[in-house]
């Protein structure tokens, strides 16, 4: 008996277990961000193209540092020499001799407009690469978040649809019978079964956009997502915003975008100048060693020669077809190109950021408003089941007031989903989105 007991115990105590074992591994929006740091490909893609573009600074530097070049040969040569006139002192005949020789030369640049001119512009370059990643860490924070909760948008769409399945069923029963005994016409059987049929087509479309969904989501991740955390019943709403102009204001001064145009401005005037480099002279220091040796030669006599210099080497460009003109004109019209790019990076970060703004202001005032309708709708409801079982209201009006209740349910979890979304995505346009605020919209989710 006390080990039947103890068994029964342990069978209970797995049973309360299990739930709890799923509910940990319910995954909040954080965890997927983590996992999409470390699998997303696009964020990846940007990580490689930031570590390639560090090599710029360096690859700038190596035209100020010096160049050595060692150079080496061998020959080995015959020769067959017919002297002519008796007063000819070389030897004819055939000849055969060899000779190497090796030369090393070492040049250090004292002065190089050009390569002066792209070490600077290579520190901007570098700066504009930094920028690009981290415009993709915040590009993936809002794909994560809008890809987590399009996942459960479509979970509760599914659920919502069940239910009213399930309400629809029942009264579409109720209809059979009634019409059965001839309370109720064949009216109330059709409209309920229409609806059925509906709802039902409705849960294959629902089952479906979840599907895809998770594989958005499984896209960024690398994997299908399991449990996802749900928002709470009690979601804090915040009850207004800053103003819309101290919100662009943030925009321009924090938007990663306008920075890399900004940026990008400067990169075109810097091809400016080492366009116009072109006209300069250029200096450099020259030091060479020289060691050729050759046992024999087709005059019939070789040579064992060694022989180092060390100087410096002026080259002064006089005209080169006006090439370094057009370059320069060319740079000019790239620069022009960049400031039209420049006020047209501002005029798209300025729309974007009132686009989220104003979608974030009217998700806000949905919030309340659905929270409200809802209400509405669950009392109208309760009233017409009841009117409809004291025969004044007809099952068309039960089934419409039970359409109506499951569409604000599902408008109201739309409109929660949408103002968290929104929250990331006015914080990315002004950008200034960080993980901190990924944790602040953790703390609206339900972890089971």
């Amino acid at each position: 008996m006390p080990l039947m007991r103890l068994s029964r115990l342990i069978a209970l105590a797995s049973c309360l277990w299990l739930p709890h074992a799923s509910w940990a591994a319910s995954q909040s929006l954080i965890d997927i961000y983590q996992e999409a740091k470390a699998n997303d490909p696009v964020l990846a893609s940007a990580g490689s193209a930031n570590q390639a573009a560090q090599e710029i600074i360096e690859q700038a530097k190596a035209g100020y540092r010096p160049v050595v070049n060692l150079t080496a040969g061998a020959t080995a040569s015959q020769t067959d020499l017919k002297i002519i006139g008796t007063q000819n002192p070389l030897r004819g005949g055939r000849n055969n001799f060899e000779g190497y020789q090796s030369r090393f030369e070492a040049r250090q640049p004292i002065f190089r407009k050009e390569n002066l001119e792209r070490i600077d512009q290579s520190k901007v370059q570098v700066s504009i690469a930094d920028k690009q990643y981290h415009l993709a860490q915040q590009n993936l924070m809002l794909r994560t978040t809008q890809a987590y909760f399009d996942v459960l948008l479509a979970q509760d769409r599914i659920t919502l649809i069940d239910a009213q399945k399930k309400a629809i069923l029942s009264q579409l029963q109720q209809a059979k019978a009634t019409f059965e005994v001839g309370t109720a016409t064949i009216t109330d059987v059709n409209e309920a079964q229409a609806r059925y049929d509906l709802v039902v087509a409705q849960e294959l479309s629902a089952l479906n956009e979840m599907e895809i969904a998770k594989r958005t989501l499984q896209a960024i991740t690398g994997k299908l997502p399991d449990h996802l955390a749900s928002v709470r019943e009690d979601i804090q709403i915040t009850p207004s915003l800053k103003s819309i102009q101290e919100w662009q204001e943030v925009a321009n001064q924090s938007n990663l975008n306008i920075q890399i145009q900004q940026e990008t401005v400067q990169v075109s005037e810097k091809d400016i100048e080492i366009a116009r480099a072109g006209h300069y002279p250029t200096l450099d220091a020259v030091a060479s060693y020289l060691d050729s040796y050759s046992n024999g030669g087709q005059n019939g006599f070789g040579g064992d020669l060694t022989n180092a210099t060390i100087g410096v080497e002026l080259s002064m460009p006089l005209y080169q077809g006006g090439a370094v003109s057009s370059r320069v004109r060319q740079a000019a019209y790239n620069r022009q190109r960049a400031l039209d790019d420049l006020q047209n990076a501002l005029r798209q970060t300025s729309l974007e950021t009132q686009r989220a703004y104003l979608n974030l202001s009217t998700s806000i005032a949905q919030v309340k408003a659905l929270e409200q309708a809802l209400k509405s709708s669950q009392s109208q409801l309760d009233s017409t089941k009841l009117g409809y079982e004291v025969g004044v209201r007809t099952s068309v009006d039960v089934l419409n007031a039970q359409q109506q209740y499951f569409s604000a349910n599902r408008d109201l979890l739309q409109a929660r989903y949408n103002y968290l979304v929104n929250i990331i995505r006015l914080k990315t346009a002004s950008g200034i989105v960080s993980e901190a605020d990924l944790q602040d919209i953790d703390q609206q989710l339900a972890k089971r």
